[in-house]
């Protein structure tokens, strides 16, 4: 793949919107669950998800493989592009910048997350139902937690300011206006977006997850 290749930052762009941009926000529905219903919410959705029809499918073709894609090519895309930002310092050239870095980052934090998260239950550490306890566990330690303030902030920013570039490079904002309005849309979902995850992350560190964290580990010690 050359980084100037159309079709390979087609392909790029349009994995960055469907699916993962779906997905991002499906997963922020979430993790939202865990503020909005506690323990036994988030459990729920989690239960909702896997008891998906050929859910191993789903997330291979749907999220896996586009993931894999879409961050791999990224990173090309990243260190074949000219941060000019020392030349040319306004706005957009900084939002270009800004995609860069936050694609890196998100990349790292995203398979940094499935380690701590969907790796530990295929490997069978914890279960499925189990992942509010493990996400509790790691919210609580605050060197990690940092990091996932940072990490979501990353992620949200890559997709809330990548949608406001694919609908230029897609031909769908056109003109100045346009793209305006659209910059200050993109904006307001980056603003709420990462306001949801943040309260989750909040949320994972509360009582009520701490308890039940504390019960998983008894009924593990009991078997």
């Amino acid at each position: 793949m050359k980084g100037n290749s159309y079709l390979s930052r087609k392909i790029h762009s349009l994995l960055g919107v469907i699916p993962l941009g779906l997905f991002l926000i499906e997963h922020m529905i979430t993790n939202y669950s865990a503020y909005e219903k506690g323990a036994q919410g988030f459990k729920d959705s989690v239960k909702f998800l896997n008891d998906l029809p050929l859910v191993f499918f789903l997330e291979l073709f749907g999220i896996w493989l586009p993931l894999l894609f879409h961050g791999v090519y990224g990173l090309y895309v990243a260190y074949q592009s000219n941060l000019n930002t020392g030349r040319f310092q306004y706005g957009r050239n900084w939002a270009f910048m800004l995609q860069r870095i936050s694609g890196v980052i998100t990349f790292i934090f995203i398979f940094w997350h499935l380690y701590q998260t969907r790796f530990q239950v295929m490997i069978g550490n914890v279960t499925h139902e189990q992942l509010g306890d493990q996400m509790h566990t790691i919210t609580s330690n605050g060197f990690y937690f940092v990091l996932y303030i940072i990490g979501v902030i990353a992620a949200t920013f890559h997709f809330s300011n990548g949608m406001w570039a694919f609908l230029v490079s897609w031909g769908i904002t056109i003109g100045p206006r346009a793209q305006r309005i659209s910059s200050f849309v993109w904006l307001g979902v980056f603003v709420i977006v990462a306001a949801l995850f943040l309260l989750s992350l909040v949320s994972f560190r509360g009582d009520e997850f701490k308890e039940a964290a504390s019960a998983a580990l008894q009924m593990t010690n009991l078997v």
